[in-house]
Formats: C-alpha cells, structure tokens, sequence
C-alpha cells in the first residue's frame, strides 16, 4: 500500500533542476514514449510513462529506490515520438544522478564500488595475470588502491565496509 503522506511535492523540481531533467513537467502522460520502448516490450517492469507520472505526483521515495529506473538503453526512440519533446532518455539520467547522490544504488553498482575499492579496477588481477604480463613484457599492474579509495569518498560513493575487505 502506497501511503500518500510521504509524498513529496517538491520531486519534481528536484528533477527539473538536474541537467536532463528540465521537460519532466511537459509531460502529459499520452502513452507514446512506453508504445515505442524496446525495453518495455521486454519487460513490464520499465515503463517511462509510469515513471514519470509517479515523480510528478512526489512519489520519491519509490521512483528512487526502484530498480527499474536504471533499465532505461538509452535509444532515443521515446524521444523522437513524444509529441511534448520530453528528452526521455536524459530525463532516466536525471533521475539516476538524484538517485545515486540520495545513496539509492542498484545491487550491480554497489558490487562494482566493491571491486573498484578493493582491486582498484572492476576486476582482480591475479599473480597469474601478472605473470602472463611479465613473460609479454607489460608493466605489471599496480596494486594500490587509495587513489581509487580517496576519488569515491570524495564522491560519497566510499562505504566504510569496504577499508576492512
């Protein structure tokens, strides 16, 4: 159940201040972005209409912490047929942007913070790699990683789990 009390009204500012965000208020929920996403014809979970209809009411909380946000490809097709010129693709980044600053991030992205504060880089290298390098004459990689480190608390992205793994 959806309590309307912990609606914010004030949403929909939030969004049309962030760079990308500046139509969301054109929108007039005809339908014409969600008939035309190739997403949505995946999966019912994305639909740009329903979005954009719950930030307009202040249904912040939900938008934000929403996996489905972040399921927008990015291929202007919603924008070329939107009769309002609602740059729809811009508008999802808007909306990720106060998302991530807010601390709602999806499981994938916490786990890629994990890798970038332990490794330095998405991925770990091994002895093995590094061996492999060697014997090709590459630099082998570094393994510090409090430049990495000092970038994401800079970010507000650090989490003070990942120091002790």
């Amino acid at each position: 159940m959806i309590d309307s009390k912990t609606f914010d009204p004030n949403f929909k500012f939030l969004i049309a201040s962030e760079p990308g965000g500046e139509n969301i208020k054109k929108c007039f929920s005809c339908g014409t972005c969600t008939a035309g996403c190739p997403v949505r014809e995946v999966t019912d979970r994305y639909n740009p209409r329903k979005i954009i209809r719950m930030a307009i009411l202040g249904m912040k909380n939900e938008v934000l912490s929403s996996d489905f946000i972040w399921l927008c490809s990015s291929c202007y097709t919603c924008f070329e047929r939107c009769p309002q010129n609602v740059k729809i693709p811009e508008l999802m980044n808007a909306i990720k942007n106060i998302a991530v600053r807010e601390g709602y991030l999806p499981s994938v992205m916490k786990s890629q913070l994990d890798l970038l504060a332990s490794f330095g880089r998405l991925l770990e290298v091994t002895d093995f790699e590094d061996e492999k390098r060697k014997e090709s004459a590459l630099p082998l990689f570094q393994k510090q990683t409090e430049d990495v480190k000092k970038i994401l608390k800079n970010l507000g992205l650090h989490r003070e789990e990942q120091d002790r793994g």
